[in-house]
C-alpha cells in the first residue's frame, strides 16, 4: 500500500505563548493520519540515547579487567573470547541494564508527577513514594530477615500501599494537584519517622544491610533484577509515553483540560498508577536512588525547551545520568567503593541549589 507523505511547519496551536523551542512539524500520511515531530525534541532525545549507550560501553569495560570499547562492543556481538563474554554477559552487563532501566524508570515517573502535581518539586522521592518503599525493605529486613529477592518484594508492596494511601487520602472527588502534594510531604515526613524507628530495632548486622540499599547502589546486580524490572518498563513506559498527550493538556489546568475532552481523573489514576509501580519497582531493584526523578525530567525540559512532560528525553535523560553517574563514581573511587546513590544525592543537591541561585537572580523567588 503506498501513502504520499506531506509535511508542513508551524507552532502548535494553543502553545505559541509557552513555546520557546524549535519548530513543530505534523507528518500526514495520505490516510489521513497524522504525527507532530517536535525536532528540537526529537534530535534532544536522540543525542540523550547516544549518551546513555556510549556511557554504558565505558562502563561495562572499567572494573578490575579493563576493556577497551571495541572489544566490549565485539564481546556484546559474540566475537569475544571466553572470558571476556563470562565478564561482560554475566558481571557488568546486567549492572548496566539495571541501571539503565532504573534511570528511565525514575525518568518517566518524576515527569508524571510533576506534571500532575504541577510542581517542580513533586517527585516520588518528595512526595514519599520512595520512603514507602524504603519502609517495605526495611520491615523485610527487620523482622524477617529476608534475602534480596524479598527485600525487594516488600519494596514494591511498601511503595504500592503508600500510593494507595495517598490516593485516597488525597481523593476528593479525584486528585488533585495541591492537595496530592500537601498528602504526600505528610506521608514522607511519617514514612521518615517510621524509617528512623526500624532502624534503632535493628541488629548491627540488619542496620548495616538496611543502610547499604537505604543508599542506593548497583553493585552486585544479576540478571535475576533485570528480567522484573525489564518486564515493568516494557509495560508501563509506553503505557505513560501513549498518554503523553492528555497529560500535556493536565498541566493547563483541570478547566482547560475538560474543554479539551481530556478524561481528567481517568488519565490521572492511570498514569500515577503507572508512576507508583515504576518506582516501586525502581526502588526494589536499586534502592531509592536520591534526587534522579527529581533531576531528570527538569534537565530533559531544559534541553528541549519544549513544554509539557517530556516523558521520552526524561526517561533517556534518567537513563543517562545514572550509568554516568556509576562510570564517574567507578573511575574516582574504584569498583564499590561510592554507592551511585551517594553521587546522585551530591549533583542533585549542586543542581537544586544552582537552581536556587539562578531563579533568585531571575527575581522569581
Amino acid at each position: 500500500m503506498s501513502s504520499t507523505v506531506k509535511t508542513d511547519t508551524g507552532t502548535a496551536p494553543g502553545a505559541a505563548a509557552a513555546r520557546t523551542g524549535g519548530p513543530v512539524r505534523a507528518v500526514r500520511t495520505a490516510g489521513g493520519l497524522s504525527v507532530r515531530l517536535d525536532v528540537r525534541t526529537l534530535v534532544v532525545a536522540v543525542l540523550l540515547a547516544v549518551v546513555a549507550l556510549a556511557a554504558s560501553v565505558l562502563l561495562i569495560g572499567t572494573g578490575d579487567f579493563p576493556m577497551s570499547p571495541g572489544d566490549v562492543l565485539a564481546t556484546l556481538t559474540g566475537s569475544g573470547t571466553t572470558a571476556q563474554e563470562f565478564i561482560v554477559n554475566d558481571l557488568r552487563l546486567p549492572r548496566v541494564l539495571v541501571g539503565l532501566l532504573v534511570g528511565a524508570a525514575f525518568g518517566v515517573s518524576g515527569a508524571v508527577f510533576q506534571a500532575v502535581s504541577r510542581n517542580p518539586l513533586g517527585s516520588p522521592d518528595v512526595l514519599g513514594f520512595s520512603q514507602g518503599s524504603t519502609v517495605g525493605a526495611l520491615l523485610v529486613i527487620v523482622f524477617f530477615q529476608g534475602g534480596t529477592f524479598a527485600i525487594a518484594a516488600g519494596s514494591v508492596v511498601g511503595g504500592v500501599v503508600t500510593g494507595l494511601a495517598i490516593f485516597l487520602l488525597a481523593w476528593k472527588g479525584g486528585i488533585h494537584g495541591y492537595r496530592f502534594v500537601l498528602v504526600g510531604i505528610g506521608a514522607a515526613a511519617m514514612l521518615y519517622a517510621i524509617v528512623l524507628y526500624l532502624m534503632t530495632k535493628a541488629n548491627i548486622v540488619e542496620a548495616s544491610q538496611a543502610t547499604t540499599w537505604m543508599v542506593g547502589t548497583l553493585s552486585g546486580r544479576d540478571w535475576g533484577q533485570v528480567w522484573p524490572l525489564a518486564l515493568v518498563c516494557a509495560l508501563l513506559i509506553p503505557l505513560a509515553l501513549l498518554y503523553g498527550r492528555p497529560l500535556r493538556m493536565l498541566e493547563m489546568g483541570d478547566d482547560a483540560a475538560y474543554a479539551l475532552g481530556v478524561r481528567v481523573h481517568r488519565v490521572r489514576v492511570v498514569l500515577l498508577a503507572a508512576a507508583v509501580v515504576l518506582v516501586a519497582a525502581a526502588t526494589a531493584a536499586a534502592g531509592p536512588i536520591a534526587f534522579l526523578a527529581l533531576t531528570a525530567p527538569q534537565l530533559a525540559r531544559r534541553l528541549t525547551r519544549s513544554p509539557g512532560p517530556n516523558l521520552l528525553p526524561a526517561a533517556l535523560m534518567g537513563a543517562a545520568l545514572l550509568v554516568g553517574a556509576d562510570w564517574i563514581s567507578q573511575q574516582v573511587f574504584g569498583a564499590d567503593q561510592l554507592p551511585v546513590g551517594v553521587l546522585t544525592g551530591v549533583l542533585g543537591g549542586c543542581y537544586l541549589l544552582w537552581l536556587l541561585a539562578s531563579e533568585r537572580k531571575a527575581g522569581r523567588i
